[in-house]
């Protein structure tokens, strides 16, 4: 069905849903790539007003993927909750809008089982950067492993001691640095070089045994395949949190080499191991805009609708943490720091619009046209929107995965311009320790009960 849109004498035409999405989408390089996107300024606000009057029903009734060609698609029609949006159900995109400004947490809590990712990206499109942080700011998400993540007026951080060889020594190092800052409430996440069972089962005991010794309200996690973890769990390796990157499509997930089943299978391995003192939520999943598109798996929708159906795949399995690594994937996709800073606010809304605890990767490849000043930009902003994490990585520069990221400093300066504090359970554990004061401010020397005994650092 095509789409019209009139504006003096002058017609707009879009072919179908999924090319008046595309054109709607704030220009960025990925869809350009595509060949998908508006071809000017004049020809996204039509698309933007065209939009603007579309049914949300339509976003339901039309899916931008045959339902019979991709599990994601079949995935969000068969979970949809019709009951929660019966409240919205009469609303177009536009009326949408108008209702999000308007509504309280409660309101935005009720209908989230009821958005699917279509609809959240379609009225984000039509949304400016203001109206996205005043949205995500009211929808809360709240999760629970060894502590809770996602109260209002706190945003934690996942502590990334990263290291070329997955050296003990110097994980150990940067995991010491990192929680002498007050990082990793959300998680003590490693992206490991190999991913060997043998190799991950080395770093998860690592990760048990410090938080264990230290009695770390936290939770660990190796970011490797989940094969790879599914495998580890059934040698009785300690495993907190299962890790997979995902996607939005079908033959996306394929190119990482996952499939819906599997994850199903991680989740209930791992929520039989009973490892959380809280809660149950086991999952941790990392997506990104341009990941369907560079996998050629993409079908003609705009990166920025396929990231948000990322998300249904998300939240079918209650995760922990859902973080979007914004500017990792390149310059490709996401050109400049406009770009990107768009892109994370885009993100984090649907994420939390949906009913997912979105955390970003505030981040940028070392060949994209942004820098610090413009991820400072965004973390700000991202802070005021109530982001539910971010990361926390050795000086910003990660040098395994050679990427500028959030550093351990980056928290602070947010945390004291904004006022926010960490997981309750995390903020008495540093409290307990000397490491912060009651206040969540850090006190100076209270890292030494961290230094002795150390288990990478004995090693």
């Amino acid at each position: 069905m095509a789409y019209r849109h009139v504006v003096g004498p002058r017609s707009w035409v879009f072919s179908d849903l999924a090319d008046l999405m595309a054109k709607a989408s704030p220009i960025r390089s990925g869809d350009r790539l595509a060949g998908i996107a508006a071809g000017s300024a004049e020809e996204s606000v039509a698309a933007r007003w065209c939009l603007a009057d579309l049914p949300l029903t339509d976003l339901i009734n039309r899916p931008l993927i045959p339902y019979e060609e991709d599990d994601v698609t079949r995935l969000i029609l068969d979970t949809h909750d019709a009951a929660a949006f019966a409240a919205i159900a009469h609303l177009t995109v536009g009326d949408f809008r108008e209702f999000l400004l308007t509504a309280d947490a409660a309101t935005l809590s009720a209908i989230a089982p009821g958005v699917t990712p279509e609809i959240a990206a379609a009225v984000s499109k039509i949304m400016r950067n203001q109206d996205l942080i005043l949205v995500a700011r009211k929808a809360r998400v709240v999760t629970r492993f060894r502590n809770t993540i996602g109260l209002p007026g706190t945003m934690a951080v996942r502590l990334q001691p990263n290291h070329p060889s997955d050296d003990p020594a110097g994980i150990t190092a940067a995991i010491l640095d990192g929680l002498a800052y007050g990082c990793g409430d959300a998680v003590i996440g490693i992206n490991p070089v190999s991913d060997s069972v043998q190799a991950l089962t080395g770093l998860l005991h690592l990760l048990a045994e410090t938080i264990d010794r230290f009695a770390i309200p936290t939770q660990g996690c190796v970011l490797t395949h989940v094969t790879t973890t599914l495998e580890a769990m059934n040698r009785g390796v300690p495993v907190d949190l299962v890790f997979q990157s995902i996607a939005g499509t079908q033959g996306a997930n394929a190119s990482f080499g996952v499939t819906l089943p599997m994850l199903k299978e991680a989740h209930e391995a791992a929520l039989a191991l009973r490892r959380g003192n809280l809660g149950d939520d086991v999952m941790y999943f990392e997506t990104g805009q341009g990941s369907a598109l560079s996998a050629n798996a993409h079908h003609g929708v705009d990166q920025q609708t396929l990231e948000a159906r990322a998300y249904a795949v998300a939240r079918a399995f209650r995760p922990l943490l859902v973080n979007s690594v914004v500017g990792f994937i390149g310059p490709e996709y996401l050109y400049d720091g406009k770009e990107i800073i768009r892109a994370g606010l885009e993100d984090h809304f649907c994420g939390k619009l949906m009913g997912v605890p979105l955390g970003v990767d505030v981040c940028y490849t070392n060949h994209a046209e942004a820098d610090q000043d413009d991820m400072d930009t965004l973390l700000t902003l991202l802070g005021a929107a109530g982001v539910t994490y971010v990361m926390g990585v050795p000086g910003a520069d990660d040098v395994m995965l050679n990427y500028q990221s959030t550093s351990f400093h980056d928290q602070l300066y947010l945390r004291e311009v904004l006022g926010l504090k960490r997981a309750p359970e995390f903020a008495a554990w540093l409290d307990r320790m000397g490491l912060a004061d009651a206040e969540g401010r850090l006190l100076p020397g209270g890292a030494a009960p961290l230094l002795a005994g150390a288990p990478g650092l004995a090693a």
